[in-house]
């Protein structure tokens, strides 16, 4: 599948369960293992595992594959590896202690947010 292509899926998904200051960033040069790192957060254990759930579900349905989710457990960090694409969904203390987005870079993707409740609009009926 095409990287921006599973990019937005992924985006979308997050965007559906109302995650909260999503950042992609392109780690091509960076890492030989995958193409993006997009990170998201989530106010609760309920609701990370809700996006993690989420994200699979519709890059499944896309005809991706998921490889691998980490940290339902406990909630406070997700991983879904997505092969080309590793999603991070953490509650926002988790967040602001690794900082991850130090590790990835300064300058994230620039990408439209908020597609997915455009098209839902678009969708219905007034």
């Amino acid at each position: 599948m095409d990287i921006r292509k599973l990019q937005r899926i992924i985006v979308d998904a997050l965007e559906d369960v109302k995650a909260q200051d999503i950042k992609v960033y392109n780690t091509g040069a960076q890492s030989d293992l995958f193409d993006r790192v997009i990170i998201a957060s989530g106010t609760s254990n309920r609701q990370t595992k809700a996006l993690a759930w989420r994200v699979a579900q519709q890059v499944k349905a896309a005809g991706g594959e998921i490889l691998a989710i980490e940290g339902e457990a406990t909630g406070e960090w997700v991983l879904v590896d997505a092969g080309d694409a590793v999603v991070h969904i953490m509650q926002p203390a988790i967040r602001s202690y690794y900082r991850l987005e130090e590790l990835w870079g300064e300058r994230p993707v620039r990408m439209k947010l908020g597609a997915a409740s455009v098209r839902s609009a678009a969708k219905t009926p007034l």
